[in-house]
């Protein structure tokens, strides 16, 4: 590339005042040719994963950090040569990738780019860049493998499908195969090379469902080789035919800590070696509780919405929480203060593919019961999504974890970090209870809260414990005490 220049695109601040991100995928290598707006990783933050487009065309030089690799914010992660260095110093001005046969383009780009700003999208000349790209596709994707498989070390003969070709022009045989960022990814956490996958697509395209095939035209053979042998172990221990199969490649399986799952382990050591935790319990009859929750359903007011005991459990803590306003409060230890909050960032524990999140939901305390519905529907469908922002997850002041969902009798929560009390609730299941003098089959639970000793003292909390099971055992009291 002539009169060209490395540009270095540092890693951005994804979210509102974060310090540090993982790099989860790279979705491109040396040697690869990038074009403005184009996904060049994916990177997770202490919750949320986030993709990161490159704001100007180039050809990929240099990755500095391999993934998993957790990056400051503002550290040079990806460098790229683009062409034309009439700008080096200018670093958040994206440069056109493209030869000097049209200079004037470089102008052209909007010099407010921010490349720290993710979601920016592709500026409205990237259309009138397609069909350059388009033409130079050939020349730069060849240019590109062949200098990625030189940076590799192992040349071109892994693109053995080119390989009849490769004689008559070395610089092409290893043109890199087309699918777009989310099927590359796709066929590196399936360990398919895209090299050897048919396209189906348009323009040769590999779609997810290449992908798919390939992954199914891979595993046709291996799945008739282990029934080929079952006689040889049988043979030689028939008491021991099925534990082989199962442990047949490793005893142990190593799963490196990061993203979510990291976080979450700083912040629960931190929360138990910081705050001194107590934990009360107390079993509620919550019969009446789940016939409101029928009740509920048939009400035209909450039509569409979740309803569920968790509704008028969280409902229960926040009028406990009105009752008894010290319980929300956090711990200064620089000011050495109790901050008192006047407002209620209710937290849910959700459990999602990427680990165990606590999004919040804003002024919890100022929502009446349809409005609580709606905002628990919305935070769980969008945890399970996976779309939860991180500003969703900073700020909350208690939180509620549901571990009945999973059978769980109750357990002893651990504070979530600058929050003074989480509240766990048990499986909800029929239990023998005296009922008005008599032994009856009732819906029971047990409650759990924890709380920071340092500021909450066992009065304190008692008396929100005892207020939460008091409104689940006589709902009625939502409307006498809210």
């Amino acid at each position: 590339m002539t009169n060209a220049s490395v540009r270095e695109f540092k890693m951005p601040d994804v979210g509102e005042g974060l310090t540090e991100a993982e790099i989860l995928k790279w979705y491109v290598q040396p040697g690869d040719t990038v074009t403005d707006g184009q996904v060049v990783c994916e990177v997770e933050t202490a919750k949320a994963a986030v993709e990161l487009p490159i704001p100007y065309d180039g050809v990929v030089r240099a990755l500095h950090f391999p993934e998993g690799t957790t990056v400051d914010v503002g550290t040079s992660i990806i460098a790229v040569e683009v062409a034309g260095g009439a700008a080096p110093a200018q670093e958040e001005a994206p440069a056109a990738a493209v030869p000097a046969a049209e200079p004037e383009k470089p102008a052209e780009q909007p010099a407010a780019r921010q490349p720290v700003l993710v979601g920016y999208g592709v500026a409205t000349s990237s259309t009138r860049r397609r069909p350059r790209k388009q033409a130079q596709d050939p020349v730069a994707r060849q240019a590109a493998s062949a200098v990625q498989a030189e940076l590799n070390g192992h040349g071109a003969a892994p693109a053995a499908p080119a390989a009849p070709v490769a004689p008559a022009a070395p610089a092409a045989p290893a043109q890199r195969p087309l699918a777009k960022p989310p099927v590359r990814k796709l066929a590196k956490d399936l360990g398919v090379d895209l090299a050897t996958v048919t396209p189906s697509g348009p323009d040769g395209v590999i779609t997810r469902e290449d992908v798919h095939a390939a992954v199914a035209a891979a595993q046709a053979p291996q799945q008739t080789a282990p029934a080929a042998q079952p006689a040889v172990p049988a043979a030689s221990a028939p008491d021991q035919p099925a534990a082989p199969a199962s442990y047949d490649t490793a005893r142990e399986t190593r799963i490196p800590v990061k993203g979510v799952r990291k976080a979450t382990a700083a912040a629960m050591v931190g929360s138990a070696f910081t705050a001194p935790h107590v934990t009360e319990f107390v079993t509620v009859d919550v019969t009446r509780t789940m016939k409101l929750v029928e009740e509920l359903k048939q009400d035209q007011e909450f039509a569409g919405l979740r309803v569920n005991p968790l509704l008028l459990i969280a409902k229960a803590l926040l009028v406990a929480i009105r009752r008894n306003p010290d319980i929300n409060a956090s711990w200064d230890e620089a000011a050495q203060e109790i901050v008192v909050k006047h407002y209620v960032n209710l937290g849910i524990a959700a459990a999602t593919p990427r680990g165990l999140i606590v999004p919040n939901i804003k002024d919890a305390h100022a929502k009446t019961l349809p409005e609580l519905a709606a905002s628990l529907g919305e935070l769980v469908s969008t945890a399970r999504e996976g779309r939860t922002s991180p500003s969703a997850m900073q700020g909350g002041t208690v939180t509620i974890t549901n571990v009945g969902v999973f059978g769980v009798d109750t357990g002893t929560p651990i504070l979530n970090p600058g929050e003074s009390a989480i509240l766990a609730v048990g499986a909800i299941k029929p239990q023998p209870w005296v009922h008005k003098g008599k032994v009856k089959p009732r819906q029971v639970t047990t409650l759990a809260l924890s709380f920071d000793h340092r500021l909450v003292d066992g009065e304190l909390g008692s008396k929100v414990l005892a207020d939460v099971a008091a409104v689940l055992e006589q709902p009625k009291r939502l409307i006498t005490w809210a």
